[in-house]
Parts: structure tokens; sequence; C-alpha cells
């Protein structure tokens, strides 16, 4: 088995939806889009990754609690970056506020939640570079391939 290549810095790695009620928000995203849900375990309850129909993963809709507690009820974009610390202390030099610090969700990376100066939020997100960064060293993969808090 052959392990991918790094996601490209610049790029939008992922995207999720950070609601209340994840369920139901889940089916009207099913209904209008032909993503099909698939429960993603978070301990006692599921989010969910949206498959396409080629069956590829392609967003996260995800309940308003435990890593996602206090996030807004808006799509989330991950964009990819390279040395996550160095990029989050530009934010606040550069006018932006760090809702969310860096942290290591699991193997996929790590990834920080920043609002910039007009108040727009997203996530900057940085794969592992080698098998023993702290990131590949996480236990749990909150962001399934990018991706996400799905």
């Amino acid at each position: 088995m052959t392990t991918p290549p790094p996601p490209l810095p610049g790029r939008i790695g992922w995207v999720d939806l950070t609601v209340p009620n994840a369920s139901a928000v889940r089916d009207f995203y099913a209904a209008v889009t032909d993503w099909t849900p698939q429960p993603l375990s978070m301990g006692d309850y599921d989010d969910y990754l949206m498959m396409s129909p080629d069956g590829g993963a392609h967003a996260g809709v995800c309940h308003a609690r435990g890593p996602n507690t206090g996030l807004p009820a808006q799509w989330l974009v991950y964009i990819i970056v390279t040395d996550l610390d160095s990029r989050v202390s530009r934010v606040e030099a550069m006018g932006g506020r760090v809702i969310r610090p860096a942290k290591a969700p699991g193997p996929s990376g790590r990834f920080a939640v920043i609002e910039d100066p007009a108040g727009a939020v997203c996530a900057l997100f940085e794969a592992p570079s080698a098998p023993n960064s702290p990131a590949s060293d996480a236990t749990s993969d909150a962001t399934s391939d990018a991706t996400s808090n799905a």
C-alpha cells in the first residue's frame, strides 16, 4: 500500500459544517447535494462524513460539541499550510484572532481555527511531515483526512 502525497500548501484540504443538530442538517445536505452521510463516531455521538456519489469523502457535518464546542455555525474551510506554528503566530500580527490554538487532531495532521480582520473564520491545517512528527503521534482523528472535525 502506498502512502498518498501530502496535500499541497495553499489549497483547500477539507470543509466542515458545525451546527447544533448535525443529524437534521446532514439530511438536508443529503437531499440537496446527492451526498451520502457516513457516521463518524465521536464517542457518545456521531458526526458525519459526506460522501459523493463516486464514494469520496468531501465534507463533514458536525455537532457543535466535543472538539467543535464554540465554533460558529458555518462552513469551515481548512487551508493547507506548512509550518503551522509560524502561520498562527502571524495571525494576530496581521490583525486577526486565534479562536482555537494549534492542536493535533490525529495522524492526519494539526490545525488551528482563526478569524481574519474582517471576521471571517477558517482553519489552517498542516499535514504531518514525518512518521515521528508530533502530528502523527496523536491518538484521535477528528479531521478525517484533512480533514475535519467531521
